[in-house]
């Protein structure tokens, strides 16, 4: 099975040994590492149907991807697990693996190895190597008198998700813009690159739980508040059409993985927009009182997604 997994994936040279035995061999790293992990798991972050399985394998990467992405890296191995129910056929578990493979052979990622279990829910769980850039982005890093930034739009892959559950209905062309943006997310792995090369380095953060969350976990971590204009944040058109004036998917609503950065920068949101490769927008500024403040609405009881409530 782990040889269908990697099955026609070329391995690059910092690969000395891949999969076939009881451990992959890597070259030493000219930096430090980065190391993570993320689990995609049927029943709490999908569910069968939704979308195609080479969606599914390449949506795993990217979670981990969006990960090294946060801290400026460049993402180079993973090791992969599958836990497999009985009712899986081999035609799902090999379009899974292609998708998997395409996205690993997108990012530079060699597949070095893996694991495969029996599992009465299908599971796939993901640990990606990544090398540090010439700097590393940490959370802890905003300071009093930075701006907040976000890059893309937020709140689409929320949208996307209440679709597919029947929780929302959408028209033709926004709810096909809105499931993709759930089904396949993109990590800003270049981005992120360029966005570490900025002086002072930025806290950063990927917005994968919402981004009132994950703010909070950089305000928590630097232990500095923030003044938070809800109204800048940026929504697509397709999130316009479908909740209009609605912002909790957008503040609350996870799995986008864009990126979000601290910085005092005199650089124009067009200027790091260029610069970054990626659209960004200013929606609030770090302060040193402790706590988050929105301009307009008052901060709902949950900020975000949590993984053991749900």
């Amino acid at each position: 099975m782990i040889a269908r997994l990697s099955a026609g994936h070329r391995l690059s040279r910092r690969t000395i040994l891949g999969p076939g035995d009881d451990c992959a061999i890597l070259r030493p790293a000219r930096s430090s590492q980065l190391l993570t992990i993320d689990s995609l798991v049927e029943g709490v972050h999908f569910k069968a149907g939704w979308g195609r399985p080479e969606q599914l394998g390449a949506r795993a990467l990217a979670v981990n991807l969006s990960d090294v992405a946060a801290m400026g890296g460049t993402p180079t191995a993973c090791v992969v697990n599958l836990a497999i129910p009985r009712t899986a056929t081999m035609p799902f578990v090999d379009r899974l693996n292609r998708g998997l493979r395409r996205a690993a052979r997108g990012a530079g990622v060699d597949i070095v190895g893996g694991n495969i279990t029996s599992a009465r829910e299908f599971a796939i769980t993901i640990a990606l190597l990544g090398d540090v850039g010439v700097q590393v982005m940490r959370r802890d890093a905003a300071r009093p008198g930075d701006d907040i930034f976000v890059t893309g739009t937020l709140g689409d892959a929320a949208l996307g998700w209440r679709i597919l559950a029947n929780k929302v209905r959408a028209p033709a062309r926004a709810r096909a813009f809105l499931v993709n943006r759930y089904l396949s997310p993109s990590a800003r792995i270049e981005a992120g690159a360029r966005l570490a090369r900025l002086k002072p380095v930025p806290a950063a953060i990927d917005i994968s739980d919402g981004l009132l969350q994950d703010l909070s976990h950089v305000l928590d971590s630097s232990r500095v508040g923030a003044n938070l204009d809800e109204t800048k944040v940026p929504l697509s058109t397709a999130y316009r059409e479908v909740a209009r004036d609605d912002l909790s998917h957008a503040l609350t609503g996870g799995e986008d993985y864009e990126l979000l950065f601290c910085v005092r920068t005199s650089l124009s949101e067009r200027e790091l927009s260029r610069r970054l490769g990626a659209q960004v927008t200013r929606i609030g500024s770090i302060r040193r009182r402790h706590g988050l403040q929105m301009a307009h609405i008052k901060l709902p009881a949950s900020v975000g997604y949590d993984q053991l409530r749900g």
